[in-house]
């Protein structure tokens, strides 16, 4: 997860970090007066913090994005060295090269100048850097994450909330259409089948939604009790390829998740032209489960995004997956896909 940080809080802490640095060395040091307020001490103070801000920022939106955030420390480490020549060659720069223009005067000797004393000299002042820049990054890190929780933790209570309301006496709703269920199945069998469907697909919404997760199999089956009742809306003109590759027996999965594009398709898709076939994929491996989807879409429908449900799915899913998912979507000449790849747990 990548910390969303002001960058007004990367200059404020260096500004604070060029005072104590300047206070420090003028404790430490003993410096006059006179020399304190030289243009030269000044110079040299804000060359050597603008290096170690230049290498803290460089760490902090490069190295620690790259390999902290996706918890490859050894890579990190092995990263460490790098930014520490580059923190040598930026403090040369500014110091060696751009001060002494300015002044005349170097900050090292010259046989400190040298290669091989001057990178090693500057491991030591460069350090602090790229310490800063990884303790800031996770401590970032770790209020972001602290804050998806809340929010994820109140969208969960509202969502469980709102599904209360709709619950207006749930076992009054399934005893009625069991009632009809009963009344009908001397009489119409195909119409008492689907009141059966229907029933079973009311009581996953009721029962199977508000949790984390729920079993695959109960997942597909509310799938194919909802394009099998779809099927009826249409009345035989729905075009659409369903299939399921792969078996599938006591795995779990985060609940609701192939449900958001099985509606998309249906919702958004042009579903009653046999030229414009909508296609449905779900293959299931040993670990792992994938969904694709493709459908002819609406002329003047805008397929930019998939809206407030697709970004709340998003959240969802790198919440509980971290980064071991794959969700792309495609929208182009009237056209839209959709693809997940998540893994299964036992």
């Amino acid at each position: 997860m990548k910390p969303k940080i002001p960058f007004y809080y990367h200059i404020i802490l260096f500004l604070g970090l060029f005072i104590t640095f300047y206070l420090w060395d003028i404790g430490v040091n003993n410096r006059k007066m006179e020399f304190i307020f030289s243009t030269i001490y000044f110079m040299f103070n804000a060359s050597f913090v603008a290096s170690i801000f230049i290498v803290y920022l460089l760490n902090f939106y490069t190295f620690c994005d790259w390999f902290l955030n996706k918890k490859r420390f050894l890579f990190y480490v092995i990263s460490i060295p790098v930014s520490l020549l580059i923190f040598a060659a930026v403090r040369y720069f500014l110091q060696e090269v751009v001060v002494f223009e300015l002044t005349g005067i170097h900050n090292y000797a010259e046989k400190s100048r040298k290669m091989e004393y001057y990178i090693s000299d500057n491991f030591f002042f460069g350090l602090p850097a790229i310490i800063l820049s990884a303790l800031s990054y996770l401590f970032w890190q770790f209020q972001s994450s602290q804050h998806q929780n809340q929010e994820l933790l109140l969208e969960n209570k509202k969502a469980h909330f709102q599904m209360l309301k709709s619950q207006v006496s749930p076992h009054f709703l399934f005893n009625t259409l069991n009632s009809f269920y009963s009344q009908l199945i001397l009489k119409d069998d195909e119409m008492a089948s689907d009141i059966l469907v229907l029933s079973d697909l009311l009581r996953y919404v009721i029962t199977e939604t508000d949790k984390d997760e729920v079993l695959l199999s109960k997942e597909i089956q509310f799938i194919q009790n909802y394009i099998h009742l779809q099927k009826k809306r249409f009345e035989d003109q729905l075009y659409l390829d369903f299939v399921i590759e792969g078996n599938y027996g006591s795995e779990s999965i985060l609940s609701s998740v192939l449900i958001h594009f099985i509606e998309n398709v249906f919702k958004h898709g042009k579903l009653n032209k046999a030229d414009k076939k909508a296609v449905i994929t779900i293959n299931i491996k040993d670990d792992f489960l994938e969904i694709t989807t493709f459908n002819f879409t609406v002329e003047g429908e805008n397929y930019s995004s998939t809206g407030i449900g697709f970004e709340n799915l998003t959240k969802r899913l790198e919440y509980i997956y971290k980064d071991k998912f794959t969700l792309e979507k495609t929208a182009e000449n009237n056209t839209f896909k959709t693809y997940l790849k998540i893994s299964l747990k036992k």
